[in-house]
């Protein structure tokens, strides 16, 4: 029994190491997964920055004074949390295309041929894509703070401790979301087609390309459930949340400092009912579990269900 376990974990550190490597070696993988945070970056260097300096500059009464160094730190983290907001998911899903790849090489029924069970399969799959994720969006989030200091540092050490445990969670979520979507897929043809959409659209439906706020209230409503919303929020919150403090330590009015808030999907609403924290907190942690059994499940199914077939 022990030495089938010792087998079980050194098979999944084999698969998780193989997976890493695979995804940083392939340069076209790499590259689709940072399709959407490129995207987003020309958007913000071309006209976003502007868009959202006029409009943080517009919550205050006509004439108000406002810091420039304070309205960049504002606009800067707004950046950093979206980018991190879609590479949490874009760059797990497209990470994951290897589970569907190893179908289509048959390298999938070379591991079915092993002593590993099927459950630890999965396992190994999901833990390599997070070990991706993470390392991707953690040199993002390095790359921001180190943006942010340079235009406006207003976060607190909890501020930071904060943004990357979201991260850690989002790269859970996407890599459970992604793992369900993708583990049914067969060809090629559909393996490319899903990471273009995924790379393509979650930026609009996440709120990183215009924040939640500026959609209609029942684009909004629909939004309000998908789990993704929450994640993107809570990033969202704990990049402004220094700058916000600072800008009401300085006397702006509380009203204004609200508004940004509600403008950047800080505060979230969910039928025009504020969400707290911990609600956010909550969802997308419940999310992860249930994601990652089905999942797992899937897997035990389908290989019960091919064993059966072949006998």
């Amino acid at each position: 029994m022990k030495e089938n376990s010792m087998y079980e974990m050194k098979a999944c550190g084999a698969l998780i190491k193989r997976n890493v490597h695979m995804f940083f070696k392939d340069k076209g993988t790499f590259f689709t997964s940072l399709i959407t945070p490129i995207i987003l970056l020309v958007l913000y260097a071309t006209f976003l920055y502007n868009v959202y300096e006029d409009s943080f500059a517009s919550a205050f009464p006509p004439g108000t004074p406002i810091d420039e160094e304070l309205l960049s730190g504002l606009v800067g983290g707004l950046l950093l949390a979206s980018l991190l907001a879609v590479s949490g998911v874009t760059v797990p899903f497209c990470a994951n295309l290897f589970m569907v790849q190893d179908k289509v090489t048959g390298a999938r029924n070379d591991f079915s041929i092993t002593p590993m069970k099927p459950h630890s399969i999965a396992i190994s799959y999901y833990f390599a894509t997070v070990i991706n994720g993470l390392i991707v969006c953690f040199v993002a989030l390095g790359a921001g703070l180190i943006y942010l200091a340079c235009i406006g540092w207003y976060l607190s050490l909890a501020d930071v401790g904060l943004l990357f445990l979201d991260v850690v969670l989002l790269v859970l979520f996407g890599t459970a979301l992604s793992s369900v979507i993708c583990y049914p897929l067969q060809s090629q043809g559909a393996m490319s087609a899903v990471g273009t959409i995924v790379s393509a659209g979650y930026g609009f439906i996440c709120g990183a390309y215009m924040p939640l706020s500026q959609f209609s209230v029942g684009l909004r409503n629909i939004l309000g459930f998908l789990p993704g919303t929450y994640a993107t929020s809570l990033i969202k919150t704990h990049a402004l949340q220094g700058v916000c403090e600072e800008f009401t330590a300085q006397g702006y009015p509380v009203d204004a400092v609200k508004e940004i808030k509600d403008v950047a999907d800080c505060n979230l609403y969910f039928f025009e009912n504020a969400v707290p924290t911990w609600v956010s907190y909550t969802v997308l942690i419940g999310s992860i579990v249930l994601l990652i059994g089905v999942f797992v499940l899937m897997n035990v199914l389908s290989a019960r269900t091919k064993t059966k077939n072949e006998k």
